[in-house]
């Protein structure tokens, strides 16, 4: 095979079939992708010892050997019949143990992959007080297998594909037939065939050739580390599309409002998931308004201040150098920076310098009279909610920065000459034919009951109806749980 010349981890297992009618064969494989040890066991030493009393065995004509050894001797559980060269080798580097028998045209793709990987443990980047702790993982098989472990259902369905020309990565679609709007699934398999390119490396790679708009500044598909959020997503009628070597599992339509959404408002009473839902608006409302808003009333709106606290910020400001919207810029810019380092660097060290970098860098602004001190309050509590909704992270960074700006040359005109445009584009998007700010904008009553509040459970006997379900119906209507009868409490 002179593909693998040069290939020194390629292991090429040489041994004969059968005690008396012996048959040449061998068996080729990637050394660190198969578990050798059940290689041993199942394939060769059946092959070497246990092969008595069979008919090829004892030189009775009988039908092709590789058939006898596929239908009688192995106890794989999975066995693949290649015919051609490049079915084999593809099969080699999918980490499987391809089996060549003399005199046969065809081979045995044998599925033993031993390859180590990370074992499931509770994802970093979502992080609950209640509910599941597993995350998703970076083998494709194993993560599959934590979706139907959820949803015990045949109507979950699961195709597969590889894309990347060089890398060959397996990519999986899984829907839950009759729930999917099966335009939606179409959509995204027609967009993942088109994809052309050399290396898929990560479910990032797959976004980036499928989104919707990719000039936007909004994500267009969802993506999450955790079962439970992918699997009440695909309950809901979306795709989920798993990318092997990655724990992030894209999941498609994607709404603005799942950013302001968590797996743990379902797992709590709904009073006080509301009252965390409410946060969360409120959150992104101040990160997004809050520097613009201080620079445009303080350059052209003071008399939009009381007297005592404009005093106060005029006192504050006397003798820094810089006009507000300059202040604003730069701190944001820092704080930027110290963010990035504090992620990129191990996480103890990480931490003391978001931390300690915070706290120096804003006292000594302040103490050598670089900035005024209202702006550093500005900016620390900008960074503290625009933490509260993670998701929206990148976008919220980029339209801070542009209102902030144009509230320095035009005040409150600017701002809301921003806001006009950020609205406008946001109704513009669609994620695979579904408006993105439903049920917002085009209204919905009917789904509203998760978006500003969290209903309970019971009440939302319905699916959301943007996404163009099947089947509509969630639960029989009227789910109220009855009071026990008398007072009893059993």
């Amino acid at each position: 095979m002179s593909e693998f010349k040069h290939v020194d981890d390629l292991v090429v297992r040489r041994f004969k079939i059968g005690t008396e009618h012996q048959i040449d064969a061998f068996v080729v494989f990637l050394r660190g992708l198969v578990d050798k040890e059940m290689l041993q066991e199942h394939v060769i030493m059946t092959l070497m010892t246990d092969f008595r009393g069979t008919r090829l065995e004892s030189g009775i004509p009988c039908k092709h050997p590789l058939a006898v050894i596929k239908e009688n001797i192995l106890s794989v559980a999975s066995l693949t019949e290649v015919n051609t060269l490049m079915e084999s080798t593809n099969a080699i580097l999918s980490g499987n143990s391809v089996l060549f028998i003399d005199g046969s045209d065809a081979a045995l793709a044998v599925a033993l992959q031993g390859a180590e990987t990370r074992g499931v443990s509770e994802p970093e980047t979502e992080v609950t007080v209640r509910g599941p702790r597993e995350g998703f993982v970076e083998s494709l098989q194993v993560n599959v297998s934590m979706v139907r472990r959820k949803i015990k259902n045949a109507n979950v369905k699961l195709e597969l594909m590889t894309i990347g020309r060089q890398t060959k990565t397996d990519v999986g679609i899984m829907y839950v037939k009759g729930i999917v709007d099966n335009n939606i699934v179409l959509e995204v398999k027609k967009r993942l065939q088109k994809i052309q390119t050399d290396s898929i490396l990560e479910s990032g790679y797959i976004e980036s050739f499928i989104e919707d708009a990719p000039f936007s500044i909004f994500a267009t598909i969802g993506n999450s580390e955790k079962p439970d959020v992918v699997s009440a997503k695909l309950l809901e009628g979306r795709v989920a599309i798993l990318v092997d070597g990655t724990p992030f599992v894209l999941t498609a339509p994607y709404l603005l409002i799942e950013a302001f959404q968590s797996s743990e408002d379902y797992y709590i009473r709904p009073y006080y998931a509301t009252f965390i839902r409410m946060l969360r608006w409120m959150a992104f409302l101040i990160s997004v308004f809050l520097p613009s808003a201080y620079v445009a009333i303080t350059t052209f709106h003071q008399e939009l201040l009381p007297s005592r606290l404009l005093t106060s910020i005029a006192a504050s400001k006397e003798g820094t150098p810089f006009p507000s919207i300059i202040e604003a810029l730069m701190m944001q810019i820092i704080f930027e920076i110290l963010r990035e380092a504090g992620i990129r660097l191990p996480r103890p060290v990480g931490q003391a310098v978001s931390i300690v970098g915070a706290l120096v860098l804003g006292e000594a602004a302040v103490s050598a009279g670089l900035i005024g001190a209202p702006m550093v309050i500005v900016v620390a509590l900008t960074a503290i909610t625009s933490f509260v909704v993670p998701a929206l992270i990148e976008p919220l960074t980029i339209a801070r920065l542009l209102l902030i700006i144009l509230a320095g040359f035009a005040g409150q005109f600017g701002i809301w000459l921003g806001v006009a445009g950020i609205l406008t584009h946001l109704c513009s998007l669609r994620s695979f034919g579904v408006p993105y700010t439903s049920p917002l904008t085009p209204s919905n009553l009917g789904d509203m009951k998760d978006v500003l509040v969290r209903v309970p459970l019971w009440a939302m006997h319905r699916r959301p109806q943007g996404l163009g379900t099947s089947n509509t119906d969630r639960q029989q209507k009227k789910q109220m749980p009855a009071p026990p009868e008398n007072g009893s409490t059993n």
